[in-house]
Order: structure tokens, then sequence, then C-alpha cells
């Protein structure tokens, strides 16, 4: 070999993992880091193309260029984004190959400056890895439940199982087709099944999918079997050990206690930097550092005990409580090196070893490409059917199916690392790399046709209050933006009536806008501990009022307190995400105009409006607009009113208001508005259904619920009614939608001003009725068809 095209100091190398060809390579030691310059070289041959440091920097530079032309022009047609950094491995590598490339390849990569650049590369893959795990969240599997082992098994267990039936059946035929590259389809199988949990967490979060239902769904079942693919991995690094069957055992023990042990001894120790972490202030980085140097030191370990570097990565990851602060401040620090700047290249660096060029790759490609298309579609087999079965949409078990799939940047790494192993020949290495491309960009394109990321909180179970067993808790998500929005939610608390029999449970979400920073913030009150008696939290005084109302009411009322700072155009996220979360029933929204004591507007934040009517449109649960003008008056008795036309939104407004009769002090007169004559059907029967219900509760119940039919054929009527009635409660509950053509609504929709609150909440807000009673205008969870 020419001394020209390399510029390392080894002294056999190997071109070609499955050739025995070595050259013996003469070159001066220790070998040089820095340049010289291109003059100052003349003296002591440091030049910059026979430096490490400058030969790894132009190699670094010229790969970002390519991948930023190619994604240039791959964006515009919506390819994933890794596919330019494939792209650029391939042009790169030996697949392309001419006179004038051979020769540019050979000065950019001349032999041992690739190991400089995949060993650095690597630990960006290894940091990918890590805060891809400190973004899992482990409770994800028992919130699913056995949905998630299910399709995790199946998707695992069924490709494995059919793919080698039908290789045991057909073998004769492929060891005549594809010769000694039948041994490679074994590998080609199980590499094929399993699944990744950053390929799935990427996609999704490309997708802006991350937080739906069939995202966690998705999630969960990838992390189920991320978990055991890793299992198998170490089971099979076990055995293949030239060992006896004494040290396997002992190995395999101590894999198990560095699986069990790293999680219970570092967990509670990030509890305690949470603890000490000043609440609203970020993580120190003295914490930071000190974790990254455990990810480096567990590797150590992990490869002493016979294991995969990454293995230890993804054990730490999992340690770490996932959100802020500390999961989120890892992530925001490890993000760059991890997956912009390193992962890139390592991606790069896995296809450049890929040969398209090989001879008979048209057969290779035809029979090693067959298996892997037959693994999929068992594999999407195996996801459609429990997903039917679940009673999951069609459309959306296919995308499931698409999801649990997809194929990126770690399969790469795993491919690379099987080709490095010599499991893999040269052929079917490319066909794999090919096979990524192909199956990342079906996935991509096919989901983007069947499922619609404006779904993302449809929620594929009942949230709503009518959906909640007589004997539940009934769980609240209350926005606050300012401080005079807290008492007028505690007014709607008290009318929830909560009991030790019946409890509620409010999550607390104070909403503040991103002013001076540029990320957004999450903060979870319940997990961090404020250090400092002199720092002011901001929301101090949303705690202390639902600490003293949770006192007031004790073993009827469950607090906790959340803070989230963001622009105003994404808060309406924080709000569904959190209601998601928790599997609230409604999210009570305060309503953008505040009126002063004499009925003139002192605020319209046409913001908050706006995050109201987002609100409305992607709410995972039932949504509650609340108009405040008055407080109620504590230890006095309250007026409250429902005015009923029929429909879900009425019915759902209903039982909100039967909730609180439980409290003697409040006085219930519900208001049925119908017409002389309607047409019976489905509609009609169920409002009759929920107003009978009202009828047999005041012949049986209480005293302090009274039901009034009024017939009114028109919109002038029902506005008649609402002015007269107006002033005669303190609180109003309505419902927010209703069908376009009753009567009782006919041309009061054309007067609207706020479609938000309907056309029954719109009236009794304005202000031509001079009235000071709150309305709540209540909106069912819109399930999709």
């Amino acid at each position: 070999m020419n001394f020209n095209i390399t510029a390392d100091s080894s002294i056999f190398i190997t071109l070609n993992p499955l050739s025995e060809t070595t050259f013996n390579v003469c070159s001066a030691a220790p070998p040089n880091i820095v340049s010289d310059g291109f003059w100052g070289g003349n003296h002591n041959g440091r030049f910059p193309l026979k430096s490490a440091l400058t030969l790894f920097e132009l190699q670094v530079l010229i790969i970002f260029t390519i991948t930023q032309i190619c994604n240039f022009f791959l964006r515009r047609l919506d390819f994933p984004e890794f596919i330019g950094q494939m792209l650029t491995g391939i042009i790169l590598g030996p697949s392309i190959q001419s006179k004038q490339m051979d020769k540019f390849k050979k000065i950019l990569f001349p032999f041992g400056s690739q190991d400089i650049l995949t060993a650095v590369s690597s630990i960006g893959y290894v940091l990918f890895i890590f805060i891809t795990a400190v973004q899992m969240d482990l409770s994800m599997v028992t919130r699913t439940g056995h949905k998630a082992w299910t399709f995790a098994v199946m998707g695992l267990a069924a490709p494995l199982v059919i793919s080698y039936s039908v290789q045991s059946s057909m073998e004769s035929l492929t060891i005549e087709y594809l010769g000694e590259m039948h041994h490679d389809i074994p590998f080609v199988v199980i590499s094929h099944s399993v699944i990744s949990f950053a390929v799935v967490a990427s996609l999704l979060n490309e997708l802006k999918i991350l937080n739906s239902e069939l995202g966690r769904l998705a999630l969960s079942s990838v992390l189920v079997g991320d978990i055991l693919g890793t299992s198998i991995v170490c089971l099979t690094n076990i055995l293949m050990l030239q060992q006896g069957f004494q040290k396997k055992i002992i190995l395999g023990a101590t894999v198990l206690a560095f699986a069990i042990f790293v999680p219970l001894i570092f967990r509670p120790i990030m509890f305690w930097i949470i603890k000490h972490t000043k609440e609203g202030r970020p993580v120190d980085d003295g914490y930071i550092y000190v974790i990254i140097v455990l990810v480096c030191g567990l590797g150590w370990v992990s490869v002493y005990i016979g294991q995969d570097f990454v293995l230890a990565a993804f054990v730490l990851g999992l340690a770490v409580p996932e959100g802020p602060p500390l999961g989120a401040a890892l992530v925001k620090k490890l993000q760059f090196f991890g997956s912009s700047l390193f992962l890139p290249i390592f991606v790069t660096c896995g296809v450049m070893k890929a040969d398209l060029s090989l001879p008979q790759t048209g057969r290779t490609f035809v029979g090693i490409g067959g298996f892997v298309l037959v693994t999929h579609l068992i594999k999407m087999i195996a996801y459609v059917i429990p997903a039917l079965l679940c009673k999951i949409p069609l459309k959306d078990a296919l995308a499931l199916s698409l999801i649990l799939n997809a194929k990126g940047a770690v399969d790469v790494g795993t491919f690379s690392g099987i080709y490095d192993e010599m499991h893999f020949s040269g052929q079917t290495y490319g066909v794999m790399i090919v096979s990524i491309m192909i199956i990342s960009c079906i996935v991509k394109w096919s989901l983007k046709i069947l499922y619609d990321p404006s779904r993302k909180y449809a929620g594929y179970q009942k949230r709503t209050i009518m959906s909640l067993k007589p004997d539940a808790e009934l769980r609240i998500l209350a926005c606050i933006h300012k401080q005079y929005n807290i008492p007028a939610i505690t007014d709607v608390l008290d009318l929830c009536s909560p009991t030790t029999e019946k409890p509620i449970v409010v999550y607390a979400l104070h909403l503040i806008e991103l002013v001076g920073r540029s990320s957004p913030i999450f903060i979870s009150h319940h997990l961090q501990k404020t250090v400092s008696s002199a720092h002011t939290s901001y929301s101090d005084d949303l705690i202390l009022a639902l600490d003293l109302y949770e006192h007031e009411n004790y073993g009827g009322v469950t607090s906790h307190t959340f803070t989230a700072i963001s622009p105003p155009s994404l808060m309406h996220e924080d709000v569904c995400q959190v209601a998601l979360d928790k599997v609230a029933s409604i999210i009570i929204l305060p309503f953008h105009r505040r009126w002063t004591s004499d009925g003139a507007v002192e605020s319209d934040d046409k913001n908050i409006r706006a995050l109201n009517c987002k609100a409305l449109e992607i709410a995972p649960c039932t949504i509650g607009i609340l108009v405040t003008r008055s407080l109620l008056q504590n230890n006095m008795s309250i007026k409250l009113a429902m005015v009923f036309l029929g429909g879900r939104d009425d019915r759902e407004a209903l039982c909100l208001a039967k909730r609180a009769i439980r409290n003697p002090r409040i006085n219930l007169v519900v208001y049925h508005l119908a017409v002389e004559q309607h047409m019976p059907n489905l509609e009609y029967l169920l409002d009759n259904e929920a107003l009978d219900e009202i009828k047999k509760i005041i012949h049986y119940g209480p005293v302090n619920v009274r039901y009034q039919k009024v017939t009114v054929n028109d919109g002038p009527a029902t506005s008649a009614i609402l002015r007269d009635i107006a002033n005669e409660h303190d609180f109003f509950i309505v419902g927010r939608t209703h069908d376009s053509d009753l009567p009782q609504i006919e041309g009061l929709t054309n007067w609207s001003e706020f479609s938000e609150l309907g056309v029954i909440g719109d009236s009794l807000a304005s202000p031509d009725f001079e009235s000071r009673a709150g309305v709540l205008v209540v909106q069912q969870q819109v399930k999709d068809k």
C-alpha cells in the first residue's frame, strides 16, 4: 500500500472483512496530530492532510456540506431526515466509482482516518441512545397494560417463527439461488424483527404525533420490544463467549445485577438532584457533567462484562427521571452533540462501508430483499390483528403497524455492527442499507396519508363526565393565567361538591407567557421542592390557595400544581398534553375578557381567546369555558341554573350540574327550552332519558332541585326567556353546541359575538343582559367516528 493513501501507523490492515488480504503499512511514529500548515509541513511532514485533527475537521466539513445539499432537495419531497446522511455515505463510499472520485476519496479518507472518524462519531451515537433512554417513561408500560406487551411480543415472535419456517421449507432453493449468502438470512430476519425506541421516537417527533394516544401506544409497545430485544442481545453475547458453563452463569448473573442495581442506585440519586435544585431554576451544570462521566464509566463496565458499550447508556438513561428539570436539562445539553453533530457522521460512516457495486447484487437484492419484505409484512399483520381486537380503528391499526416497522439511524448502527462481526457478506450489507432507506420512506409517506397529526390528542376511550362511574373520582384540569382566576376556579370546584365518597382531583396548570427565554419550561411542583425560602415560585399563590382549599375539603379534594412557561401559540399544547397525561374528564379555561364591577371591559386578551379556541378543537376530554363577573359568596345559598335545549353538550352540562345538588346550599333549576312539536330521533330519546333522571331526583331526592319546562318556537322567544332569568341566578351551566336547525336558536347565531361560548353562553355573557352571574360553557369530548 502506498503511503499516500494511509495516515495510520497500523502494521497489518484488512480492506474487506471477508478477505484475508493484508498489507504492510509503514508510517512515522508518533503520528501527526496537529498540522504545521502547507509550508511548515515541508520541514517535518505535518501537512494538513497528514495530520489527524486537520483531516478530521475537513472530513466533517465535507460530510455536512454534502448532507445539507442532499437535504435541500430531499426535504421538499418529504423524505426522512437521515436519508440525506445515508446518501452522503453512498456518495463517499465505494458504491460510486470513477477515477476522479476514487482519487478524491483516497485523499480525503486515507486508510486509518476512518477509525478516528468512526470512534468520535460513536460517542455521539452513545449520547443519542442515552438521551433517548432519558426520555423514556417506563410507567407507559403499566398505563397501557397488556396492549404494549401483546404488540411487542407478537411483533417480535411472529416474523421469527414464520420466516424461519419459510426458510427451512425452502432451504434447498435458497442455497441454490443465494449460495453462501443463505447463511445471512437468520441475521437478516432477526435484525429486521427487532424495533428501536430511538427510531420510533424520532419518527413520531418528526411527524409531530409524539404526544398522540397512537404515538403513546406505539412508544409503550416499542419500549417493551426494545427491552426484550436488548435482553436477547445480552443473552446472545453471553452464550457466544468461548468459556465454560460456570463462567457463563457468573457472567449472566453479573449482567443481571448490572441491569438491576444501576437503576436502584442511581435513580434515588437523580431524585436527590431534583430536590436540591431550586424550583424554576435549571439543574446545576456540575450534576450534568458527573452524569456524562457516569455514562462513560459504566460503559467501560458494560464492555468488561462482555456487553456492548451502549448498554450502559441505555440502562443509566432509564434511571434518569424523564422530563424537567433533570431529564430536560440532560436532553438540552446533549441534544446537539448526540443528535445533531455526531450522529449524522455515525450514520454516514456506517453507510460508507456498503459497496453496492459488488457483483451479483441483483440476485442478492431479490433473494435477501424478499426475506426483508416477508418479515415486514408478517410484522404488520402481527400488529394489525391485536390492534383490531383492541377496537382500534382500522386506519389507526395500519398506522400503528407502520410505525412499529420503522427503520432509522439506530438500525444503521446495528447492521454495521453485525457486518463488522462478519455475520453479513458485503452484498447482503448493501441490501440491508438500501432496505433501511426504502422502508423509512414508505413508512413516513404512508403515515402522512393514514394519520392526521391534528388528531394527536384524540382518545380511544371516553373521557367525559357522563362516562364516569357513580363513585368514580372527577379529574379536573384547571387553567390559571392571572391571580384573579384562582377564586373563580375554586367557585367551580365548589359547584362540583367534592366529598369523600365522590372526590375530585384538581390539576392546576399555571400558564405563563414565555418572555426572555428561548426554550419553554414545564415545572411539576409535586416533584420539585423549594430549597431556598428566599426564592419565589412562579405559582406560590396558586399552590397556597389550592393547599388551603384541599385542607378545607379534607378527603374530598386532592390537588397538584404545574407551571408551563411557553409561547402563547403553544399553550394549548401544554393544556391538552397535561389533560391527556392525567386522564382528566374536564378542562376549565378562563374566558379571555374580564369586566369591572360596573360592567366595563377591564381586559381583553386575544392570546387567551386563541388558546381557548384551539383547545376546543383538539381537547382530549370535556372542556369548559368559564366566564366570571362576580364571585360566589361563601356560606350563602347559591342559585344555580342549567339551560337545556338538547344535544350531547347539554347532556354533559346537565351531568355536571347534577353533581352540584349534593351540596344543600346550592339550589338548582333546570330550564328545559322545548318546542311544541318535535320529531322523535335518537338525540330526542337521549335528551328525554337525561331529563327523566332529573325528574326522578326531584321526586325522590332533595328539595333543592327544580325542573321547569318552557315552550319556545324561535330564537327571539329564547332570548326573551334568557333575559328574564339572567338576573335571577348566581351561576349558569350551559352546553356549547346545538343542532343548527333547532328552532330555539333560529336567528341567534347571527348575533353571536364569541363562537367559543355557543349561542346560549354568548347571550348570557352579553353585557346587554346586565347580569353579574357566572357562566360555564361545556363542550363534550369530540370522538372521531
